[in-house]
Parts: structure tokens; C-alpha cells; sequence
């Protein structure tokens, strides 16, 4: 027996841990973004957002070269059906990264957490508004303490909590408009698409900044420079990630790691960041979390409920000549 013949081979990992490995990855590297935007400090959430859409843009051609996959994305550059949601897409997201970089940097990355806290909430909101869906009663118990949760934050913070919810509308609109797309295109060339869309107004902003000495992307020496141009690969890897964890993971393992991003920027902005909790936010957050334990708890109910496919009945090997 050769030493290849006698070497016990390594049980190949299962796709659901492989699954949940990229899902980590993706939800934790979107944790920890709130410590990347300091980093970027003096440029502030305009030129951020815009070198991220340049810079994506960048990293895709250099990916879809790499991978040999342009004619997906030529395929559906020229088929309205896909361009035309992805177009809205690239607007709703570029809103959602606008306001949540302004909220990480002006000093308010607790409310920005908040956000993506009440975002499944807002999802569910969206599927009575929009799809006309009929929601289960932990559905509209959740839906009734996210309510709650934003007039008691509203009386708290004196002012409705507008970052949280422009963030949570504009993501849950985001993921309506892409499940529109659905399987005809895949993460990369969407993403691709979407910062073809973005590019040209990006170019424009930076184009402005510079022309009155505000861009700071060369301007600030060259480690600034290789910090903001690295906001391609930060914005695309773990989208890519994502992917690979939702093609391999049910949908209730994905909606309780979708948990882990704003736990992280909640954590940092406390920890690290050292931003103020008052007694009257806790209530909120209590009151969102308490929300967001019902709808996985109807999620898990809903899911056991279904019906298992039938497994296929095995052959009987064959009887020897």
C-alpha cells in the first residue's frame, strides 16, 4: 500500500457549515464598518460613499476579468427587466450608505444599529403595504413593539429618530426591489450594475470636492489613499460572502446570523466609541429586541410547520449474475 493510499483522507466540511462560516464572515465584516469609517477621518460621508462606489466599481472589473464572467453582466445590462430595478437599487442603497456613514461619523453609530435592529421589522411592515400580505399575530406584535420602540426613542432623543429609520426603509426597500431580479442575476454582476448606475454621479461629486479643496483622497498622504481605495474590496467581499452563505443556509439560519451586525455596531458604538445610552434608549432597544425575538420565534414555528419533502425511496442493489 502506497503512503497516498494509506493516508486517511479529511471528511470534506458539510455545505451548512461552510454556509454558516461565510455568513459569519459577511454579517461580521459589516459590524465592524463603523471602525473603518473613523479610520477615513477628515473625509466625511460624502467623499466616503463616493470613493466606495468608485472603488467597487474598480474591484468588480478587476473580479468579473478575473472570473471570466462579463457576459452575465452585458446580458443584463442590455435587458430592461433586470436594469431597471437594479437602477432604484443603486439609488436606495446609496442612500442607505450615505446616512449610515453620516451616522457613524457625526458621533450617532448607536441610532445607526438601531437601523438594521428594526429593519426586519420594517420588512414584514413592508409586506402588509406593499404585497398586501396577511401577517400572524407574533407578526403584528412585533410590528406594534417596533412602534412603540420609535415613540419611546422619539420622546428620548427629542426628535424622531430619523437616521434608524431612514436606514431601516431604505434596506428593506432594497431587498423588495432586488427580490424583483431574483435568480437572473448574480451577486457580482448585480453589484457591477449597480455601481455602473452610481458611478458617473460619484465621479461628479469628486470631481466637485476637489475643485473646492475638500476631497481629501490625495491630499492626506499615501496610507489615506490605499485606506479609501480599499473601500472596493470592503464593499464587495463581504456581499460576496453573502451569497455564498444564502445559496447554502435556510432562510431561518440567515435571518438569526442577520442579527449579528448591528450586535457588533451596537457593541463598538458603546465600547469603543464610547457614545451615550440613556435610560430611555435601553427601553427602545429593549423594546425592539423583545420584537425581534417574536418574529424568530414565528419564523422558526412557521418553518417547522412545513411540510418535509418526501425522501426517495433507495434502490435495491441488484442481485449478482
Amino acid at each position: 500500500m502506497s503512503r497516498t493510499e494509506a493516508r486517511p483522507q479529511r471528511p470534506a466540511r458539510s455545505e451548512n457549515s461552510l454556509g454558516i462560516l461565510f455568513g459569519i464572515s459577511a454579517y461580521g465584516l459589516w459590524g465592524l464598518l463603523p471602525l473603518y469609517f473613523i479610520i477615513l477621518a477628515p473625509a466625511g460621508p460624502v467623499e466616503i460613499v463616493a470613493n466606495r462606489v468608485l472603488w467597487s466599481l474598480v474591484f468588480c472589473a478587476l473580479l468579473l476579468t478575473a472570473m471570466r464572467s462579463w457576459r452575465p453582466v452585458l446580458t443584463a445590462l442590455r435587458t430592461p427587466q433586470i436594469v431597471g430595478p437594479l437602477t432604484l437599487a443603486a439609488m436606495l442603497i446609496a442612500v442607505n450608505w450615505l446616512v449610515y456613514t453620516y451616522g457613524v461619523t457625526s458621533g450617532q453609530a448607536i441610532e445607526a444599529s438601531l437601523g438594521y435592529f428594526i429593519n426586519p421589522i420594517v420588512s414584514v411592515l413592508l409586506g402588509v403595504l406593499v404585497l398586501h400580505e396577511k401577517l400572524r399575530p407574533l407578526q403584528w406584535t412585533a410590528i406594534g413593539m417596533g412602534v412603540l420602540a420609535v415613540i419611546v426613542l422619539a420622546v428620548g432623543y427629542g426628535s424622531v429618530p430619523w437616521i434608524a429609520l431612514t436606514l431601516a426603509f431604505s434596506f428593506g426597500t432594497y431587498g423588495f426591489v432586488k427580490k424583483k431580479v431574483g435568480s437572473r442575476v448574480d451577486a457580482v454582476s448585480s453589484l457591477s450594475i449597480e455601481t455602473v448606475v452610481l458611478a458617473p454621479i460619484a465621479a461628479i461629486v469628486m470631481l466637485w470636492l476637489s475643485s473646492t479643496g475638500a476631497a481629501t483622497l490625495t491630499s492626506e498622504g499615501t496610507g489615506h489613499f490605499w485606506i479609501m481605495a480599499a473601500s472596493g474590496v470592503i464593499t464587495a467581499v463581504p456581499l460576496i460572502f453573502f451569497g455564498a452563505a444564502a445559496r447554502r443556509l435556510p432562510l431561518t439560519t440567515i435571518g438569526m446570523l442577520q442579527y449579528l451586525a448591528p450586535v457588533l455596531q451596537f457593541l463598538l458604538a458603546l465600547l469603543v466609541l464610547h457614545e451615550e445610552m440613556p435610560f430611555e434608549r435601553w427601553i427602545g432597544f429593549g423594546l425592539v429586541w423583545v420584537g425581534l425575538a417574536l418574529l424568530t420565534i414565528d419564523m422558526v414555528r412557521t418553518v417547522r410547520r412545513q411540510p418535509r419533502p418526501a425522501r426517495k425511496p433507495v434502490p435495491a442493489p441488484a442481485a449478482n449474475s
